[in-house]
């Protein structure tokens, strides 16, 4: 066994009876203490065999002589409560990662906690300051952090037995509770100011009608120290405001929890740290401050972020994180050699004021009686923000939606119109056709007309002349018997004159589109009526077979009757060039399934077969003269009518134009 190994062996024999006569101190003690004492007895053991371990390790692994290897910087944290404290935990964690973050060095962060200042006994200090001696025998910290005025008070006193020449940066420590006689220039301070009063114009600006505050403060000797503080300087002012306050630190946990559950009306609570109850219990910070909140009946306040995670509403707090970053500054300047007495920094205050959404939603707190500038955490995010991104989606798929039925809609008023201007240009066009019609059958009109009317004025010479007669016995004469069929023969020519007229201002009157009920077979009877004296003067037979059903078809009278004579026309100007015996006109209705079909056969050319597709399109003509609007209006005439008109060639020459229209069930 080398010098050194023997050196590190004894080293280790030596931690093991420190830390068995500090156990064995404890235990003396613990018989006549509070049960609490075993947790503080059993974290001491806990962490007195971790660090063994660390040191065996680092025995173990230390390199051989002649070996070199790179010595990271030592750091000592001391905390003046243990790690189950949140306040001092939050700090250590954000100094840890301040200094590993900006030290050029590696690190070597070893934590130790002064359990003692739970209740100021001094043999178990005593122990201890053997403990840590022991523990850093080989090698004295770089640097000693101590959290709290207790534990810099310790490193102060004990310096020369532990640590003389390790510099010691005082953190987080509250300048009244520095003792600046005690510093010297291997101390430096990173302290903290806490401004009570602001923490109390808080509550009252967010509660304006408080009443009581009730603090919440331990009773180990820096609690104590604290609520003494309060008494001092909050009690004169709140006084003065018509405030009471009131303290529970010498209760126990449990008794302290039965009061925050009946406090009175517009009372406020102000948490300030239970690291021990009145009992000598200890408790960690987190634990009590949960406890209380469960069942409080009144808002809870406090001054560290670190209590700020669901239970505290807020307002101007310590920030752990933001504090951090000079305190770990300091440190690194000193690890770097600066002397640690000639590094002065400003106290660090109170963070920019954060609040609890929740909680100030659950007590009804007005945002508006917030200060300037402050901030708002665990807000519930609102639908928007939730689903923002759905939600955009969506009003852009209804807004181009929108536009889509918007221009569908304008589309559709505009081809409704155009619909109505067609029908309105179709109507004036079909009268135009009717009028070029009626000009063809001028000279038939004028025969048809002119013969009843020759008749009439024969028949009305004829019985004036036997009126004149001297007959003495005129009602016995045969000539009365003729009278009387004269007068029967003007009659009935007058009424076939004033049908052939009617017929005549029913073809050329102008009339709006009218869709009626009606029978087909009726129309096509009187159009074949209209044309029997045509069938004369174009000396043309019209045939008709009518189907002895009826045929009950919604449209327009008047259009249906000029679709007809259209296609009669048309047949009759196809059979010019033929011998008059075979001149014939076939129109014929029948019943199709759900239409009334129509068809109207010639026994002309005939049509080309390369034109039968372009017989109803606009302007298309085989005559010279013709205009070749025709059967073009009467495509669109049936079509307004829902129906379909066909054109075909006949087996036995001419063409023959079909007609089907929807019937009316």
């Amino acid at each position: 066994m080398g010098a050194g190994e023997a050196a590190s062996l004894d080293a280790l024999i030596g931690r093991w009876e420190i830390l068995g006569g500090l156990i064995a101190t404890y235990g003396g003690r613990m018989a006549a203490s509070h049960t609490a004492w075993l947790k503080r007895l059993a974290y001491v053991c806990v962490a007195a065999a971790i660090v063994l371990l660390v040191s065996i390790g680092g025995t173990v692994a230390q390199p051989k002589s002649g070996e070199t290897a790179a010595q990271p910087k030592k750091i000592l944290l001391l905390h003046t409560f243990g790690p189950n404290f949140e306040q001092g935990a939050a700090w250590s964690r954000e100094i840890q990662k301040e200094l590993n973050r900006q030290s050029p060095w590696p690190l070597n962060i070893q934590e130790q906690s002064l359990v003692t200042a739970l209740d100021g006994d001094d043999a178990a200090e005593a122990k201890f300051v053997e403990y840590l001696k022991a523990l850093y025998a080989q090698r004295a910290p770089d640097l000693i952090v101590a959290f709290g005025a207790a534990a810099g008070r310790f490193v102060q006193q004990h310096r020369t037995d532990l640590y003389p020449t390790t510099p010691m940066l005082l953190a987080a420590v509250e300048v009244r509770r520095i003792e600046h006689s005690r510093l010297s220039k291997q101390d430096a301070v990173a302290g903290v100011r806490y401004d009570q009063v602001a923490a109390v114009e808080n509550i009252l600006r967010l509660l304006p009608e408080t009443k009581t505050i009730a603090i919440v403060i331990g009773n180990s000797p820096p609690e104590r120290f604290w609520a003494g503080e309060h008494q001092r300087i909050l009690g004169p002012l709140l006084q003065k405001k018509n405030v009471e306050l009131i303290f529970y630190g010498e209760q126990s946990l449990t008794d302290i929890l039965k009061e925050v559950a009946s406090l009175p009306p517009r009372t406020a609570i102000f948490y300030q740290q239970l690291a021990v109850d009145g009992t000598g219990a200890v408790y960690g910070d987190k634990e009590p401050l949960k406890r209380i909140y469960e069942v409080a009946n009144a808002p809870i306040f406090s001054f560290d972020e670190s209590y700020f995670n669901g239970e505290v509403v807020g307002g101007p707090m310590f920030s752990p994180a933001e504090g951090a970053r000079p305190m770990a500054a300091v440190g690194v300047r000193m690890l770097g050699g600066e002397t640690a007495g000639g590094i002065k920094v400003p106290p660090i205050g109170f963070s920019i004021p954060k609040y609890d959404w929740r909680l100030l939603q659950r007590w009804n707190i007005s945002e508006t009686r917030l200060p300037p500038g402050s901030k708002i955490w665990f807000r519930e995010p609102t639908v928007w923000e939730r689903y923002s991104w759905q939600i955009a989606s969506i009003v852009m798929v209804l807004l181009i939606q929108a536009v889509l039925i918007s221009i569908l809609l304008q589309e559709h008023r505009r081809r409704r119109f155009a619909e109505v201007q067609s029908r309105q240009r179709m109507t004036e066009l079909a009268h135009v056709n009717r009028f070029a019609t009626a000009g063809e059958l001028t000279a038939s009109i004028a025969h048809e007309i002119n013969q009843p009317l020759g008749s009439i004025l024969a028949n009305a010479e004829t019985a004036e002349a036997i009126l004149k007669s001297q007959s003495p016995d005129i009602a016995e004469l045969p000539d009365i018997i003729e009278l009387k069929d004269i007068v029967n023969d003007i009659l009935h020519d007058d009424r076939r004159a004033t049908e052939v007229i009617q017929r005549m201002r029913s073809l050329l009157k102008k009339a709006p589109f009218e869709q009626k009920q009606f029978d087909l077979n009726e129309v096509v009877q009187e159009t074949v009526r209209f044309f029997s004296a045509l069938a004369v003067g174009r000396k043309f037979e019209l045939a008709n077979v009518i189907t002895p059903d009826a045929l009950p078809i919604l449209g327009d009278r008047i259009q249906l009757q000029q679709v007809i004579l259209n296609l009669v026309m048309n047949g009759v100007d196809a059979m010019r060039d033929t011998p008059s015996e075979n001149r014939i006109i076939s129109i014929r209705t029948s019943r199709f399934e759900n239409f009334a079909q129509l068809s109207v056969s010639d026994r002309g050319s005939g049509i080309p077969d390369e034109k039968l597709k372009e017989v109803f399109e606009p302007f298309f003509t085989s005559k010279a003269e013709g205009m070749g609007m025709g059967l073009s209006i009467a495509r669109t005439i049936i079509e307004a009518h829902h129906g379909q008109i066909s054109a075909k060639n006949r087996d036995h020459g001419g063409a023959s134009f079909r007609i089907r229209l929807p019937l009316v069930q």
